[in-house]
């Protein structure tokens, strides 16, 4: 399967073919940060089937942290594209609301970090879920 995305503005394009690896929505805290609060759905998608197909996005990770994920977003709008995990590295993990088609998603197949989830962050009926990344 293939899927297509990009930024809000449009300066940044990209395709990933291959299947999900994994489903999944966040909860931590870092994750609201780049969500504006809720929790952060996304898409582990294959590495090597991953490409920029337009523009690069910009990259931060943050230095005092050990294993830090890069976080990918936008520097002309800033969209949050993607983030690279030390935790797995066969996978990018794409942000659903930068794809073209958000509702491929098809929803979470997982949620992760609910220990950092407020009373106001809505929970899918029949979604396991756990309170930090199952082991």
């Amino acid at each position: 399967m293939r899927f297509t995305g990009g930024c809000y503005c449009g300066a940044v394009r990209y395709e990933a073919d291959g299947e999900p690896v994994m489903k999944a929505r966040c909860h931590c805290r870092e994750c609201q940060y780049f969500t504006g609060g809720e929790g952060n759905d996304f898409m582990a998608m294959p590495v090597a089937g991953f490409r920029f197909t337009r523009g690069e996005p910009k990259s931060y990770t943050r230095p005092d942290l050990k294993g830090a994920a890069t976080r990918q977003f936008c520097a002309d709008c800033g969209t949050p594209i993607l983030t690279k995990s030390p935790a797995l590295p066969v996978a990018v993990i794409l942000k659903v609301g930068s794809l073209d088609e958000p509702g491929l998603f098809g929803g979470p197949q997982m949620i992760f970090q609910t220990a950092d989830a407020h009373p106001f962050h809505l929970m899918p009926d029949g979604v396991p879920a756990f309170a930090r990344f199952p082991g």
